[in-house]
């Protein structure tokens, strides 16, 4: 039991019942569940947005503008967070959120789309990083694997019904209803917050890392940018490009400048001394390539399933669904597992090597697979990377100083979204370059046999329009494909066994038994037990978020 100290009646001490934190974890999963929905809801519903806005040649800055905000608002909200308290950032982050869905939605021309995207973004990575991190606040590490399961699941879910909501909701009402979605449930986590979300403000007097921010800012954006060059409207890495060299070397600049920084402010921004706490370093690193590896398989297989099948958008959803299922039965499992026995180091093992495992088996992948084969290897791709997503997160969580929380949530989190931008740009290089040589090689087969080939370039090919080619040439298209994508994944194989044998060196730590809040003196925990609760004197308004007294003072 938690015994606030009774000659400190200067802290802001807070009541942390079973039934607000409920409410408070209902809050957080909605919200993020909004923030990672957002991130795959608009690819199916892109060609009639920027068909409709006439911003075809640039519709890469739609996933972009919204990637690279959440990229440099997580450590900022992160920081923010430890310093001044996290409710405030909170509220702002899902109002941002909130407000710039309406916008979306209303948007009138593809440079008014961007914008609002952007301040989407600002939000979605608030909502991300607070959630984990207010959830550390409020629940303690050895309990918090039951809460951190579920919105592990929640990536994965996001990951396969938002294609499948883009694609249902731009058929039926229409593409703009992929951003009024978000809205009610927006209102709803606001209003939940604002009554429920009970935690204290600070008044720190800590001065704020500009210059980090800046370089960070800098770095981060070029960063995205460089992996973003080609889906930008830019043709191809031409490395003799003056543009393209100029972002690389202003972004290794920046990043420079950002390390230095750190090394130089009383208050950084991302402290550089967390990297020699060996768990950080490890959680963070195997974030990193499971970042680069899982969106990068997460990014193809959907198109594959539209080419090789002619499945429409919305039924190349459905065919995602095991995957999902994957993520969510291992995520929420491991999540209770760990609730009851408090270890949680084999997680990450078994996870990556399932990942590897199932990684691997997509390299059979051909045009004419069972579906029913093809569920089974995304299921196992799934099961594995739902036993390491919150695992480590919680492992980081546990591993640092209750006071830097929100900075080591953020920094695990930032360097995961790096990963997923330049790995996701990589694997797209790849198999792009792949497939361009496939259809090289199956244009010249088909004109020597002297069948005449139908006019067609493989960057313009729509699964529609491959579906109506004539056979062979369908065939041929699509086996060119398929030969180009399954190989491809082997390169993800040795990422993920990189992220296998990092976690080999994780170190088994006790789970604390206390929350964050309560660890920094800024809270205590009521008793489920019917126990007495000594309280400070002054501690009159100990109460629950309905009012009613939860403790019994003495």
């Amino acid at each position: 039991m938690s015994h606030a100290d009774p000659t400190a009646p200067d802290k802001p001490l807070v009541v942390l019942t079973q039934r607000t934190v409920w409410l408070i974890f209902g809050a957080l999963m909605a919200s993020m569940f909004l923030s990672s929905l957002d991130q795959t809801i608009v690819g199916t519903a892109m060609p009639t947005i920027v068909g409709e806005l006439h911003g075809v040649e640039h519709q890469g800055w739609v996933i972009t503008a919204y990637i690279l905000a959440i990229a440099v608002a997580m450590p900022l909200y992160g920081k923010f967070g430890d310093l001044w308290g996290r409710r405030w950032p909170f509220l702002v982050a899902v109002t941002l959120f909130t407000v710039a869905s309406a916008g979306a939605g209303f948007a009138q021309s593809f440079e008014a789309l961007v914008a609002w995207r952007a301040v989407q973004g600002l939000g979605g990575g608030g909502l991300m990083i607070l959630s984990q991190a207010i959830i550390a606040d409020i629940v303690p590490a050895k309990e918090r694997g039951k809460y951190m399961g579920p919105m592990g699941a929640l990536f994965g879910l996001s990951a396969v019904i938002g294609p499948l909501m883009g694609g249902w909701l731009t058929e039926g009402p229409g593409w703009r209803w992929t951003f009024w979605v978000n809205v009610p449930v927006g209102i709803a986590a606001i209003l939940v917050a604002w009554f429920a979300l009970r935690l204290p403000n600070h008044r720190s007097n800590r001065p704020v890392d500009w210059f980090g921010i800046l370089f960070m800012m800098l770095g981060t954006s070029g960063i995205v940018l460089l992996t973003s060059w080609e889906s930008l409207g830019n043709d191809g890495y031409d490395w003799s490009d003056p543009s393209l060299l100029g972002l690389a070397a202003g972004t290794a600049a920046a990043v420079g400048a950002f390390v230095v920084t750190e090394n130089l402010v009383a208050e950084p921004l991302i402290p550089l001394r967390l990297f020699k706490n060996r768990t950080f370093t490890i959680t963070t690193l195997i974030g990193l390539v499971l970042g680069m590896g899982m969106f990068s398989a997460m990014a193809m297989l959907p198109t594959f399933l539209q080419m090789s099948t002619g499945a429409g958008v919305t039924e190349s959803g459905y065919l995602m669904l095991p995957m999902m299922a994957g993520v969510m039965l291992t995520s929420i499992g491991s999540g209770i597992a760990i609730t009851k026995n408090g270890r949680y180091r084999i997680y990450p093992i078994a996870g990556l090597a399932v990942t590897a495992l199932g990684m691997m088996w997509l390299t059979t992948i051909t045009s004419g697979m069972s579906m029913w084969l093809f569920g089974a290897m995304i299921f196992v791709l799934g099961a594995g990377m739902g036993l390491v997503m919150q695992t480590i997160v919680l492992a980081v969580q546990n591993s640092v100083d209750p006071h830097e929380l929100g900075t080591a949530t953020s920094s695990n989190n930032f360097f995961r979204e790096i990963g997923a931008a330049v790995g996701t740009a990589l694997f797209t290089t790849i198999f792009t370059s792949r497939l361009t040589d496939n259809f090289t090689e199956f244009a010249a087969s088909s004109g020597a046999q002297g069948g005449g080939t139908p006019a067609f370039e493989g960057a313009s090919l729509t699964p529609d329009a491959v579906q109506a080619l004539p056979e062979p040439f369908r065939t041929g298209v699509v086996d060119a494909f398929t030969d180009a994508l399954a190989p491809a994944f082997w390169y993800l194989v040795p990422l993920v066994l990189v992220g296998f044998v990092l976690a080999l060196f994780l170190k088994e730590i006790k789970l604390s038994g206390e929350a964050g809040m309560v660890a920094r003196g800024e809270a205590v925990a009521a008793p489920s037990t019917g126990e007495t609760l000594v309280v400070p004197d002054d501690a009159s308004d100990l109460t629950d978020s309905t009012g009613e007294p939860d403790i019994v003072k003495r």
